[in-house]
């Protein structure tokens, strides 16, 4: 029984830990590369991926406040308000996955199911999303437009990753 606790804690230190490396490398590489690897939603994919491998979802809540302020406190990038939101998005995006994911395994382990959780998901925090940060852009706390990427390219993005999830996630 220790053997496994420990190996599930060594799981999650290292998930969270390629976690934070990501978000680190994301700046780094965009600039090296002028690949705008941004524009594929590595904090999502970042909370979301490690969910999918420690199927820990209160540590994939931890991980999406924290990654946003781990960001700004390396880079200062998202100025702080747009981190908090960013932080609530994301802790709305798991906190819903998890709840219809656990739904969708009740009824079947249909990986279209999955996916459509997982899409769902991302679909409802990215309205929580814009929601919020147009009342924080009206507040005057952020000095921005409102839609920074493309609709059309956060919508292909949500669609791979969820179809990613379809496939990958499995019952425990």
């Amino acid at each position: 029984m220790a053997t496994t606790a420990k190996t599930k804690a060594l799981n999650i230190g290292l998930t969270d830990a390629g976690a934070i490396l990501l978000i680190f490398l994301v700046p780094a590489l965009s600039h090296l590369t002028a690949v705008p690897f941004y524009l594929a939603d590595p904090m999502r994919l970042a909370v979301l991926g490690a969910l999918l491998i420690t199927r820990n979802w209160k540590n994939s809540l931890a991980l999406a406040v924290a990654l946003p302020l781990v960001s700004f406190a390396i880079s200062g990038h998202p100025v702080f308000p747009k981190c908090l939101v960013i932080a609530a998005e994301l802790s709305v995006n798991v906190l819903l996955f998890a709840w219809l994911a656990g739904r969708a395994l009740k009824a079947s382990s249909s990986a279209g199911l999955i996916g459509l959780a997982a899409f769902a998901s991302i679909l409802v925090s990215k309205v929580f999303y814009y929601g919020l940060k147009a009342l924080v852009l009206s507040a005057g706390l952020l000095q921005m437009e409102l839609v920074a990427t493309a609709l059309w390219i956060q919508l292909i993005v949500a669609l791979v990753i969820s179809i990613a999830f379809g496939f990958l996630y499995k019952r425990n």
